[in-house]
């Protein structure tokens, strides 16, 4: 390796005696890491909206599968009429716990 490489580079003077990186300027991606107990993650209406999307997977989609015309199929009742309610769980969930 010649010294113009840009891949990483062990240097084992960047250790201490324990094993842990020794401190240098350009390490500042570890300066002041925010507490997860500062964040802002209150039960709010984000919170009720997968309620609501959990009530309908779960109550409303059973339901509908029971009162499902017998003639429609049986594949259809049971495999892609479940399938549409989870979905939108899925996708409100992600919704609900990505923050900007």
């Amino acid at each position: 390796m010649s010294s113009s490489d840009d891949g990483y580079v062990h240097d084992p003077s960047a250790f201490d005696d324990d094993g842990a990186r020794a401190e240098s300027p350009d390490d500042d991606w570890s300066d002041g890491p925010a507490h997860p107990e500062t964040a802002d993650r209150e039960f709010d209406w984000r919170g009720w909206v997968v309620v609501g999307m959990i009530v309908v997977a779960f109550f409303i989609a059973p339901v509908a599968i029971h009162l499902w015309p017998p003639g429609v199929g049986y594949r259809f009742a049971l495999l892609i009429l479940p399938l549409i309610p989870a979905l939108f769980l899925a996708l409100t969930a992600v919704w609900a716990t990505t923050r900007p």
